[in-house]
């Protein structure tokens, strides 16, 4: 799969990722706060699935695709 998110939008993904995994280790949100483990892997691995289907991309600089 091509990388379709930007830099900035990766480092955010992952820091809500793992705000939300924190709050669900200490319990304070439950366990809905692992679903911080989609974006935690989408932004490590660069490429988000449901932007693939719909044909978005936030990335614009080196490692992209060229449209």
């Amino acid at each position: 799969m091509k990388n379709n998110i930007g830099s900035i939008e990766r480092s955010l993904r992952i820091i809500v990722g793992l705000i939300l995994v924190v709050l669900a280790l200490f319990d304070i949100i439950g366990w809905w706060g692992w679903v911080g483990l989609i974006p935690i892997l989408t932004g490590a691995l660069g490429t988000c699935p449901l932007y693939s289907i719909l044909g978005v991309s936030t990335c614009g600089g080196k490692g992209c695709p060229k449209k």
